[in-house]
């Protein structure tokens, strides 16, 4: 096996779709069990006074990893702070990650409608 060389190029990727039958019962029976654990998922979030605000951690954490990628850096605990806190007075980074969410969240809310 040759190392790897980050200036020479990998062509030799399998094509898509594979050749092999993905939908097998062990798959499908995952499925199964993945459907029912977000239902009960979905049931607990509605009982949530505020079922947003789950939903909004997540997104907090992809604008996060997605911000590292561009060199944007900042903490959970500035993130989170700047996200409950009345006053505004978060560094450039944790704004930028803020209106990554943001975004994030209207895209969604145009997709839904």
């Amino acid at each position: 096996m040759s190392t790897f060389d980050v200036k020479k190029p990998y062509n030799a990727l399998p094509l898509l779709p594979p050749n092999v039958d993905i939908e097998t019962k062990i798959v499908l029976r995952k499925t199964i069990t993945a459907g029912r654990a977000l239902a009960q998922l979905n049931g607990t979030l509605l009982n949530l006074p505020n079922p947003t605000l789950f939903l909004d951690t997540i997104y907090l954490q992809e604008a996060k990893a997605s911000s590292e990628v561009e060199k944007i850096i900042t903490t959970n605990d500035q993130l989170y702070k700047s996200f409950v806190s009345d006053k505004k007075n978060e560094d450039l980074a944790t704004k930028e990650v803020l209106s990554y969410k943001e975004a994030l969240w209207l895209g969604l809310e145009e997709h839904s409608t």
